[in-house]
Formats: C-alpha cells, sequence, structure tokens
C-alpha cells in the first residue's frame, strides 16, 4: 500500500506565509530592487504593471539569483522575462528547503503566467484495482489513497482498452457498483460467465483472488504462468474435439503476446523507473516522462507549457508538481539536467513520505532509455514551433531590415566554448520561417590552439561554411544572423567580403536588450518585444544557441566516456582514445560481444570481458 503523502499547507494570505517570513517589496526599479535583495534563502515573486504575479522563483541566494536576472549576458527568455517585470517581491526562508516547498505552494496558489503548471486536464487514464474482498477492475483519471492498486498512465488509450478486454474475456471478474451489496441471486453476468458471483456467495475471497493476482501478472508483464495455462487449456479443448473453445483460447493467447510486443523498452529489472527529458525553444517547453516498471516501459507522457525559466528549474518544478499527491513514485528517477538531487530526496522524503533516488546518467542503459525520452520532448517541441505561421513575421523583417524580399532562407551562426574548450560553431538554417535541421552544421573551431576569442571563430565558421557554398555552387541565404554585436558582425561581413559575396546581408542580435546590429552604417535598431520580426530573429539566435550548446555538451560527455573507461582495470588513455576512436560511443561498444571486442579492438580477451562486466551492471 502506497504512504499517503502529507498535509501541505497553501498560503492564502501574506500573513500565512509568516512562518517562513513575511512578504517584502522593495523600493525603485526591478534592476535597483534585485540588488536590495538580503543574501538569505527565500522566494521571490516578479510582478507586472498590474500587480499580478507572473514568475515565482527560489533560490538560496536570493540577492545572487534575482541580480543574474539583470546581467548583460543573460539569456534571451530571461531578457523577454525581465522586460514584463515592474515590481519583485519577496519572502525570507530558513533555507534552501523551506524555499522550495514555499515555492511549489505559491505557484499552485497563483499559477504564474511564465512558470510551469499542470493542469488536471493532463492527466492520462489509468487502471484501478479496488481494495476490497472481492476486487474490481476499472478504468479511472484519479488516484484515491484507500489502499487500491494502480497501473499506468496510459497515453495511448488503444493499448489501455485492448488491457480492459483481455480481462473482461480471461477473468469473470464482478462489474457491479462498490462496495459490493449482497444478493439472493446473481446478476446476468453470471449466467453469461462473465462474473463468479462474489454478490450471492458462490465464489470465495482466495479463489477469487487467485484471479486478481493473474490480473496484476498480466499488467505487470509477468505473463509466463498464464500463457502457459492458457496453452494447457487450448490443447486440452483439442484433444477433447472442443475447437471453438479452442479457438478462444487460441486468440487470448495472440492477444497477450500482441499487448507484450507493443513494449518497445524491455530489460529484467524488477526497479521501477521514470525517465523524465525536458526541451525548450525560446519559451515552448516540453517535458518528455516515461515510466518502467518491472522490467517494461508501461507509460509515455508528454507534457507541453511555456515558461521563460530555464530548463534546470523548470524541469525541477515539473517534477514536483507531477509527484505531489505521493502515489506514483518510482524507487529511480532519471533526469537530463543536473537538478538539485539532494534537495528534491529530501522533498520527496518528508513532504511526500518516499524515498526516491535520483541521477543524471552519461552512459549505459538508463542513459539510452533516457535519451529516447528526449527524443520524444524534441520532436513535440520542434513539432510545436513549426505549427506557427510567420508569414508576417517574414514580410515585417524584410520592411524593417530593407530587403528586397521576404528571405526565405536565413542561415545563423553561434559561438559555445567551456573556459576555451571545446570551442563548437553552429550554423543553423530556417526555411520559410521554420527551422531546416537536415541543413545543421558544426564545426569544431581548430584555429584557436587553446585561446578564447569569438571574433576569430566566427571567421573561420564563416569561411568554411561559405568557401563550400561558393566552391559547389549551393544555394545561398537571403539573410545572415550572427549571434552577437558589431564585432562579430564586422568579422562576419569581412570574410563574406574576401569570398565576393557582397549582396548576402548580414545583421547581429545582441542579447543585452535584443538589439538588431547591421553590416554597415545604419543605427542599431531595438523593435518592440511583442514584434513579429524580432520574434523571428530570436527563434533564430536561440536556435543557433542551443545547437552550438549542444554540441559542446556532447563534447563534454565524450570526455566523460574517457573517465569510464578508464575506470576499467587494463584501459588507460590511450587505449580509451583508441576505443572511443574506433566505435564512436559507449553504446556501440557495449553492443559488442566480448569476443567480437576482443578481436576488433587488440584488447586481451579478460580486459574485454571485464569491460563489458563493469560497464553494463
Amino acid at each position: 500500500m502506497k504512504k499517503k503523502p502529507q498535509e501541505q499547507t497553501v498560503y492564502q494570505t501574506e500573513s500565512e506565509v509568516e512562518s517562513f517570513g513575511s512578504v517584502v517589496s522593495e523600493g525603485g526599479g526591478p534592476s535597483q530592487q534585485a540588488k536590495d535583495l538580503p543574501h538569505n534563502s527565500g522566494v521571490y515573486l516578479m510582478k507586472d504593471s498590474k500587480d499580478t504575479i507572473i514568475y515565482v522563483g527560489k533560490a538560496k541566494d536570493l540577492r545572487k539569483r534575482v541580480t543574474s536576472y539583470f546581467l548583460a549576458n543573460r539569456s534571451p527568455k530571461t531578457a523577454a522575462l525581465v522586460s514584463k517585470i515592474a515590481r519583485i517581491e519577496h519572502i525570507i526562508t530558513g533555507n534552501e528547503y523551506e524555499a522550495l516547498v514555499l515555492e511549489n505552494n505559491l505557484i499552485k496558489k497563483y499559477s504564474p503566467r511564465y512558470n510551469i503548471s499542470l493542469k488536471d486536464g493532463k492527466s492520462y487514464p489509468i487502471i484501478r484495482i479496488t481494495n476490497e474482498p472481492f476486487p474490481k477492475v476499472f478504468k479511472t483519471r484519479r488516484f484515491i489513497d484507500d489502499g487500491s492498486t494502480y497501473y499506468g498512465p496510459y497515453p495511448d488509450a488503444g493499448k489501455l482498452e485492448l488491457y480492459l478486454d483481455l480481462i473482461a474475456k480471461l477473468f469473470p471478474l464482478r462489474r457491479c457498483g462498490t462496495p459490493l451489496k449482497k444478493r439472493d441471486k446473481p446478476c446476468l453476468y453470471y449466467h453469461i460467465g462473465l462474473c463468479l458471483g462474489p454478490c450471492a456467495g458462490l465464489v470465495s475471497v482466495e479463489e477469487y483472488n487467485k484471479s486478481i493476482t493473474a490480473v496484476k501478472n498480466l499488467l505487470e508483464g509477468k505473463t509466463e504462468a498464464l500463457l502457459a495455462g492458457l496453452e494447457e487449456e487450448m490443447q486440452r479443448a483439442s484433444k477433447a474435439l472442443n475447437f471453438e473453445e479452442a479457438v478462444v483460447k487460441r486468440d487470448q493467447i495472440a492477444a497477450i503476446r500482441a499487448v507484450e510486443t507493443g513494449q518497445q523498452v524491455q530489460d529484467f529489472s524488477q526497479e521501477s523507473r521514470d525517465y523524465a527529458a525536458i526541451e525548450m525553444r525560446g519559451p515552448l517547453c516540453t517535458i518528455s516522462l516515461m515510466q518502467m516498471r518491472s522490467g517494461q516501459l508501461i507509460g509515455r507522457a508528454l507534457y507541453r507549457a511555456e515558461t521563460f525559466g530555464d530548463e534546470t528549474e523548470t524541469l525541477l518544478n515539473f517534477l514536483v508538481q507531477y509527484y505531489a499527491d505521493g502515489l506514483k513514485l518510482p524507487q529511480f528517477l532519471y533526469v537530463t539536467h543536473e537538478i538539485d538531487v539532494n534537495l528534491i530526496r529530501r522533498y520527496f522524503s518528508e513532504q511526500l513520505g518516499g524515498r526516491l533516488e535520483v541521477s543524471l546518467p552519461l552512459d549505459g542503459k538508463h542513459f539510452r532509455i533516457l535519451r529516447m525520452a528526449r527524443e520524444n520532448a524534441v520532436r513535440d517541441v520542434e513539432k510545436r514551433l513549426k505549427s506557427r505561421d510567420n508569414t508576417k513575421a517574414l514580410d515585417d523583417l524584410a520592411e524593417v531590415l530593407g530587403l528586397g524580399a521576404p528571405p526565405a532562407l536565413i542561415e545563423g551562426f553561434d559561438i559555445a566554448h567551456l573556459a576555451g574548450k571545446y570551442t563548437v560553431a553552429s550554423l543553423i538554417s530556417f526555411r520559410d520561417g521554420n527551422p531546416d535541421k537536415p541543413n545543421y552544421r558544426r564545426y569544431n573551431i581548430k584555429s584557436l590552439e587553446g585561446k578564447i576569442d569569438d571574433y576569430e571563430s566566427i571567421r573561420e565558421a564563416v569561411a568554411r561554411r561559405y568557401t563550400k557554398i561558393l566552391n559547389e555552387n549551393l544555394q545561398r541565404p537571403d539573410l545572415l544572423i550572427i549571434d552577437g554585436g558589431k564585432g562579430q558582425v564586422n568579422a562576419a561581413r569581412q570574410i563574406l567580403d574576401d569570398l565576393g559575396m557582397f549582396e548576402i546581408p548580414i545583421i547581429g542580435l545582441a542579447e543585452e536588450y535584443e538589439t538588431i546590429v547591421f553590416d554597415d552604417d545604419r543605427d542599431d535598431l531595438q523593435l518592440p518585444e511583442d514584434h513579429e520580426a524580432l520574434r523571428l530573429v530570436m527563434a533564430v539566435r536561440d536556435e543557433c544557441h542551443r545547437f552550438a550548446t549542444s554540441a559542446n555538451q556532447a563534447s563534454r560527455s565524450k570526455e566523460a566516456s574517457f573517465r569510464v573507461l578508464e575506470s576499467v582495470q587494463g584501459i588507460g588513455k590511450k587505449r580509451s582514445e583508441q576505443l572511443m576512436k574506433q566505435y564512436g560511443s559507449l553504446d556501440v561498444l557495449l553492443s559488442k560481444k566480448a569476443e567480437e571486442l576482443a578481436a576488433e579492438a587488440s584488447l586481451p580477451l579478460a580486459v574485454a570481458q571485464r569491460l563489458l562486466k563493469q560497464l553494463t551492471l
């Protein structure tokens, strides 16, 4: 039986938060208000000009966190949020954990526009087995903490109906209301063989619950005994020349195997595990959640939102809300971003009464399942992005930039690095105002020799891209957008002029005030935040930034793979580099048998066996 979660306070008025501290509003503008915040943990509430709370966040250090919103290098999403802030209030708490609890309560109370917020309407159907002497099995969308057992959720309604249909055909369980009412005579379902008649005392609790155990085994994927029993009954009916019954049993066996075939992800672990992946494109956010129970994928769901929070804090807020009832906590949770593991463990333990291990895998089977979840999130958020009609934005962009026609093909560049390491330039393409992913490219910058130089990185990437376009006579873009200011734009202009591509216009987008910078002597241009042209330019820049950063993270992940390999006795630096160069990723390497690996990579068989055993645990 699942443990009932502790009651959580929702703060209805300012006086009700006094156990944490009172609501405080600073004077001056938002930027000054941020600087005046204390160096304490707490919650901050951002309000617009109508005094409506538009965003709630928590912080270990209020001043450091909130002033970061006003830094010059803030992200485009943050800049968009900042432009809407009229006032900042705060509540001091005793520690960051109390801040997390209070933040969640305030989000539930006020539903701020720019926080992620789950609605009841997004729930998926589940199967409930009631907690009674003669349990009932049915579909529902509500958890009731009365000891009932639940399976799901099932985003695929067809699969849920297939399960319920199978259960109805295989097990003669009661269909009448709850609680069970005693009758002198059983109903029609008993007489047609679809109920055992518990209402009339025609079956014992022990006998009835044998069917309930079989139902649970079916829903948990433990079907060996059930299939063996049906096979035996089919053979017995066939030998007795009862071919009609044999055909029914045959069809039931086929239906069970069809359900099993639908499980696309499977392993042999009995653990309960959830995998949560988040993807954002500007304010658009999709979270993909996959659930593994007893080695099988039983649930897969997508949650959509629009938020100006970053991916890490948005994912943390989502998890707190998603598991709020404490009834569907798994043993293990795997995530795509580095959320505060200790904080959320404590939250689940103290607020929801359950222990939950949280981690971010870099390789292995959990990484592979998480990657599948992330791919689902990526596809969904990009589908949402493409569904937007950009005709007006393209027309407006042509007008404000002085172009002869709407730019059908736009290309964009951005540079990403980690303290000078893994410097990568991303090239992305937008066709008719939507991402054109087949034409994305990445360039590992080779000319810097460890230095940090965005201008030189832009020169190298632009030279490599447009030399190829020139040599192969490929389509030239109608507009080039650089993530950066005048210096980056001039660096790109210099290369295109040297190549004789004078006709390609270039603009930059400087992040501090979302200012459009030109490649000639025109003054910088600041458009209203809701201008369609600016929205499109920001979308290109955001996609550039995301693509460059993901390449950068892939390089970091590759370095982590080196460390994982070198943890195996018998594999040093040279051998780990050789293996990664030969196989490209740990996934490919781990798909080999020990004998194959030893032969292909010239490894001693004992080392190959040790490597596979240690890394696939």
